[in-house]
């Protein structure tokens, strides 16, 4: 198999690649709280190889040599953790930060975090006279203690911008009944997708090599503030995707074209007869 072959097939194995984030985009364009996929390539096996002294001449302006490679692989897929666009729902329960903060919610096993604040209430299997706030896939919200959020069936629910949830119960009084896990995103890098529009932290990491704990002193502005009645949108920009998907689309088949011509000029040279 001639260098030209090997370059075309390993090329067009990262553009499907590279095809497989556009799609994901585009399928999640309407996620509330979805942050898109971006792909980083690298160039396989790249080296100078240099020419006979022959094409070397007098007042000659280039040096001798040509770059010689295998094509491009993917080397990473990244999270863009760039704020969604703010759409309005009047729900109470419907939940948006304004900030670099983050939702944690009971996932399979592990804490969950996430920007998708499309919260409702389910009943609580533990307490028949209570409900627990869950997300749209139905994982718990957690509260500051890692416990999972159950609210009085009989009483009205509010959400001030620090996360704190006020039940006013049928008698008209008000208190502070759980206040929201809000995590605050330093280190976008130590999170991993894993589904349902969550992350986890990724594998011999801790939860403070990833986020900063540190709450807000009194007195100082919050990093972060909570929306009641909003909903983050996905930061998907599908004309940006659309485009992207084109030029892959075009680059795919010139890279075939490239792979088919390869092919060719194999087999004339082995049908050839001295």
């Amino acid at each position: 198999m001639n260098n030209s072959m090997i370059s075309a097939m390993v090329s067009m194995n990262a553009l499907q690649q590279r095809l497989d984030v556009i799609a994901d985009n585009i399928a999640n364009a309407n996620t509330a709280g979805y942050k898109k996929k971006e792909a980083s390539f690298e160039d396989v096996l790249t080296q100078v190889q240099q020419h006979h002294k022959d094409f070397d001449r007098t007042g000659r302006a280039t040096p001798l040599g040509y770059t010689l490679g295998y094509g491009m692989r993917l080397s990473s897929v990244v999270q863009n953790m760039e704020q969604g666009a703010m759409k309005e729902t009047g729900n109470p329960l419907d939940l948006m930060i304004d900030g670099e903060a983050m939702f944690a919610v009971q996932g399979d096993g592990a804490i969950g975090y996430t920007r998708e604040g499309g919260f409702h209430v389910s009943p609580d299997a533990r307490n028949p006279d209570n409900l627990l706030l869950v997300n749209s896939q139905g994982y718990p919200v957690l509260d500051v203690n890692n416990n999972p959020i159950s609210l009085p069936a009989k009483g009205k629910v509010a959400i001030n911008e620090k996360g704190q949830i006020i039940v006013e119960t049928p008698t008209g009084r008000t208190a502070p009944y759980a206040t929201l896990k809000l995590v605050e995103l330093e280190r976008p890098e130590g999170l991993v997708a894993v589904g349902d529009n969550l992350f986890v932290v990724g594998n011999g990491l801790t939860e403070g090599d990833v986020f900063d704990l540190t709450p807000a002193a009194p007195g100082e502005p919050l990093k972060s503030k909570v929306l009641s009645g909003f909903v983050e949108q996905s930061n998907v920009n599908l004309t940006d995707e659309m485009t992207k998907m084109m030029e892959v689309q075009r680059a795919y088949q010139l890279t075939a074209r490239a792979l088919s011509s390869s092919d060719t000029m194999m087999n004339l040279a082995n049908t050839m007869r001295g």
